[in-house]
């Protein structure tokens, strides 16, 4: 089975989870809406392509191999928006709009962005084969060309390194990811030992290692709605490689 390989690495990244008034954490790596946001730019699909989008997330699988989940850094920062009232009584459509207020009507909030230091991964994808199918060769050829500009999480978040889109042949997840070639990032540390991994469920090869403790955890990264920014649960299987599961995650074994 082929697979296709790439390596994200920045060092700031943010990996958005579900986000409550102004607070906006991020995952310790990258989930499948980031993955595809990633790839879509690549391929130069435009956020109200919507058949276009839902055409890439149905043709692709995806698993992350996590070398390290860095450091959180949290940004806390004042930003000025309108009053409640005057939200509702017309559309901001850009920020210069919603800043062309008296000063009086505007007012200011504390909001507190996450990001992760010197993360590491490594993004495995495969073909589900659909009829629709996004090929493997056609995303490789649109990472390293990409059509719009890229990033991890957010626009200030490029990648520092190339991405090094590689497709290989294997059997089980785990030697896929042994056959790919990345250079080290100098001056990384401990990120050189292989973690843990995680998939979508319907991963069509074996892992490759019987005797790692597996768990399935949910998360809110499937994308739904481009235009209503919506999504919808998922369920992600992780692999811990030689590591117990911890007891207060709360995880289903």
């Amino acid at each position: 089975m082929d697979f296709l390989l790439f390596r994200p690495y920045a060092p700031l990244a943010s990996w958005g989870e579900v986000a409550v008034g102004e607070d906006r954490p991020s995952h310790e790596y990258p989930g499948r809406s980031a993955v595809l946001g990633l790839v879509a730019a690549a391929l130069g699909i435009r956020r109200d392509e919507q058949a276009r989008l839902d055409a890439l997330s149905a043709s692709l699988g995806l698993a992350v191999a996590v070398y390290s989940s860095g450091h959180l850094l949290r940004d806390y920062h004042t930003a000025q928006v309108p009053s409640a009232s005057q939200m509702k009584k017309r559309p901001h459509r850009t920020r210069a709009d919603e800043l062309a207020l008296p000063r009086a009507e505007l007012n200011t909030i504390l909001s507190k962005r996450d990001y992760r230091q010197d993360a590491l991964s490594v993004v495995m994808l495969w073909s589900r084969g659909n009829a629709a199918d996004v090929s493997l060769a056609e995303v490789r050829q649109a990472l390293l060309t990409p059509r719009f500009v890229l990033y991890l999480g957010r626009k200030s978040c490029p990648p520092a390194v190339p991405l090094r889109p590689q497709v290989v042949a294997a059997d089980t997840l785990l030697e896929a990811l042994s056959q790919a070639d990345f250079p080290p990032i100098y001056g990384l540390r401990g990120a050189d030992q292989l973690q843990r991994v995680a998939f979508d469920e319907d991963l069509p090869v074996p892992l490759g290692q019987a005797d790692a403790t597996v768990f399935s955890v949910t998360r809110r990264d499937q994308p739904g709605s481009r235009q209503r920014w919506q999504f919808s649960d998922r369920t992600e299987r992780v692999a811990l490689l030689g590591m117990p599961v911890p007891v207060e995650s709360g995880v289903q074994p």
